[in-house]
């Protein structure tokens, strides 16, 4: 089998620009309005929804908005198997996929939280956590969990059918690829609804398209499919 390599074409990285909220205005607008610096404070903030609402797209924006100014991040999530001791540097801690945190780092996590939340630090971060769960119905220790709901808690819903065409479409255009209709209806029919999945698969097709130096078609697509 062959294996596609991913080091040409462009990257467009996930963004509160780029965000589609759809029915979930209230959390961008939240997350626009605290890296505007308008309502920082130590009060979490925590977002649940199912696979494909947005979540990491969101963790990841606020993450790379605060490397962009110089600032530090805690980052966790069920890949990181030795979570890092807290760091007083942190200008925001993010947890993702919070439901699945074994019981080393869940206890890591609220670490993070006690820290976070020290009196007269000289920085007190924010957390920012993600989950598929409401916060009442986390499989995790009662202190921990407690914390992620305390704050502010919002449920994202996944995007409509038509909602995902808008968001794909501008995605190719921003890419600079010019998706047929066919194209789009049989991405958007035949795979997950995932939207992390098809940007994933839509950017695969980007590079396949500019290595073999043909046109984006649905054969072109099944084709790439054959190789990975």
């Amino acid at each position: 089998m062959k294996q596609i390599a991913l080091d040409i074409g462009v990257s467009v990285g996930p963004s509160l620009a780029n965000f589609h909220p759809g029915h979930n205005a209230a959390a961008l607008a939240h997350l626009q309005l605290w890296m505007a610096g308008r309502t920082r404070s130590p009060v979490p903030t925590y977002l649940w929804g199912d696979n494909g609402s947005g979540k990491t797209h969101l963790l990841r924006a606020v993450a790379e908005h605060i490397k962009q100014q110089g600032a530090q991040v805690g980052w966790m999530d069920r890949a990181t198997v030795q979570p890092a001791d807290f760091n007083p540097e942190w200008e925001v801690l993010l947890l993702d996929d919070v439901q699945n945190f074994s019981a080393v780092q869940q206890h890591m996590a609220f670490n993070w939280f006690v820290n976070a939340a020290t009196p007269g630090a000289v920085r007190q971060p924010w957390v920012l956590a993600a989950g598929s769960l409401p916060p009442q119905d986390l499989p995790l220790r009662e202190d921990l969990r407690t914390r992620l709901g305390w704050g502010h808690v919002f449920h994202l819903q996944l995007l409509d059918d038509e909602q995902r065409r808008e968001v794909l479409l501008k995605h190719a255009q921003a890419l600079g690829m010019h998706i047929g209709k066919d194209l789009l209806d049989y991405l958007l029919s035949r795979f997950s609804r995932d939207l992390g999945h098809l940007i994933g698969l839509l950017e695969q097709l980007d590079t396949y398209a500019l290595q073999t130096q043909r046109p984006l078609t649905i054969p072109l697509l099944r084709a790439m499919l054959d190789e990975i």
